[in-house]
């Protein structure tokens, strides 16, 4: 039996004065995401090759942030059925966008490179391997359609 949930987003955006969707290259991409019951709404652009606003996120900030942040979640979740103490967790994630002359694109690859300190030394192999069961259990990567590398460091504190 499954069990569904429904997750809702506005994005709010509006022309600025003095300009034009016509031209696809002199309007502002900036908007707002807002989300119920958060404590604040998300400043958003297109990334900077898009003719963003580099100062705010932009969805492949936000896509990658998202795998990341769910992979890390799934990743404690199993440790924690392993009685794997974590005491950090740090990942400098990244992910190769390919854009098409015809100005469609998709991510191509994300590599997540995670450093997680636990506090037993001996459980270094397991919860290194335990990345793969995490990835298979984590939402957002299971909505992917590229692949996700895992390139772990586990230290000992």
């Amino acid at each position: 039996m499954s069990i569904n949930h429904t997750f809702k987003a506005t994005i709010n955006w509006t022309i600025n004065e003095g300009e034009s969707t016509q031209n696809p290259r002199t309007f502002s991409r900036n908007h707002k995401v807002t989300i119920a019951n958060k404590i604040s709404d998300l400043s958003v652009s297109a990334a900077k090759p898009f003719r963003g606003d580099d100062a705010l996120y932009n969805p492949e900030d936000l896509l990658l942030s998202a795998l990341a942040s769910c992979h890390m979640m799934s990743y404690l979740y199993v440790c924690a059925q392993h009685n794997i103490e974590v005491v950090s967790y740090i990942d400098h994630a990244e992910g190769d966008l390919e854009v098409n002359t015809s100005g469609s694109g998709s991510f191509k690859m994300v590599r997540l490179k995670p450093v997680v300190s636990i506090k037993d030394a001996s459980q270094k192999e397991l919860a290194k391997s335990l990345h793969t069961k995490a990835n298979q259990l984590c939402f957002i990567a299971n909505s992917c359609n590229f692949p996700i590398t895992h390139e772990a460091t586990i230290v000992a504190k």
